[in-house]
């Protein structure tokens, strides 16, 4: 790989641990107003500060993040389609490695649907994002949608969906954790991702979902609904941090998620005014 490419993947994998913290925020593009996200740059904002990476569309690229901003840029181009139909596998690429370019972002994702009606269609889609990629410095990240059928996070499948879209050349794969998850890492020659998905019952559910991940290979997570439709979602994005760079347990991240609220909730020191002499 060339160094400018190199270079941008290291951006978002910092640190001693080299995994990352990505916090998606591009579920508008077919989902539209998702609750927590009706005002993108809100939810946004107070979150900048501790991602190593943010996963969105160029619309709300725009919109929603200040251009003096240095968090690195996941940049959602493929697109197409809305939760409104039965299948969402029908994505075609709909921002060009030109305007990812303008806007400076460290890559670009798609996701791919291996087994879907239109599986042919988002892996050329991928083939050529890679062409696109390799010729001007950008990694690319290949999502391995499952669309609404969720019994496909099984292993067998994941593996299959990552082999496939590391051997057309993604140079980073976001997917499920699964029972069996190892062996997904095992047979994907690049690093791998994990997905938040749906909101999960409880904090706890989601430190353990990512410790397990990190645990057996994956280089990081990329969640969304876990860390901005939650409660306090600084305080569920610093207690990932924990467990992603710093080998956390899921109990010792809990214990710092209840810290951080802690914090936050204290009342700010006040200094009383000094009466003056007379």
């Amino acid at each position: 790989m060339g160094w400018g490419l190199t270079n941008r993947i290291a951006r978002m994998f910092p640190g001693k641990s080299g995994n990352s913290v990505m916090v998606a925020v591009d579920h508008g593009y077919f989902m539209g107003p998702t609750r927590n996200l009706e005002s993108a740059g809100a939810t946004i904002a107070p979150l900048l500060p501790y991602a190593d990476a943010i996963a969105l569309t160029r619309g709300i690229l725009r919109t929603s993040v200040p251009p003096a901003s240095t968090v690195p840029i996941v940049l959602r181009v493929s697109g197409g389609v809305t939760i409104l139909k039965d299948d969402l596998s029908e994505e075609t690429i709909t921002t060009s490695m030109e305007e990812a370019l303008r806007l400076n972002v460290s890559a670009v994702a798609l996701s791919v649907f291996v087994g879907a009606p239109h599986e042919h269609q988002s892996l050329t889609n991928l083939a050529k994002l890679v062409d696109d990629g390799e010729r001007h410095g950008m990694p690319v990240l290949a999502i391995t949608a499952v669309g609404k059928e969720l019994e496909k996070r099984d292993a067998r499948y994941l593996a299959l969906a990552c082999r496939v879209a590391a051997e057309l050349g993604a140079h980073l794969v976001k997917t499920y954790y699964c029972e069996g998850f190892s062996k997904v890492v095992e047979a994907c020659p690049v690093p791998i991702v994990v997905a938040g998905g749906p909101k999960l019952a409880t904090i706890e559910d989601a430190f353990a979902l990512a410790h397990s991940a990190i645990a057996e290979g994956a280089r990081g997570i990329d969640m969304g609904r876990n860390i901005w439709q939650s409660e306090h979602p600084v305080a569920m994005l610093k207690a990932l941090r924990t467990i992603v760079h710093d080998a956390a347990t899921v109990r010792e991240a809990a214990d710092a998620y209840q810290e951080e609220i802690s914090v936050s909730l204290r009342p700010a020191a006040t200094t009383a005014p000094r009466r003056r002499k007379v």
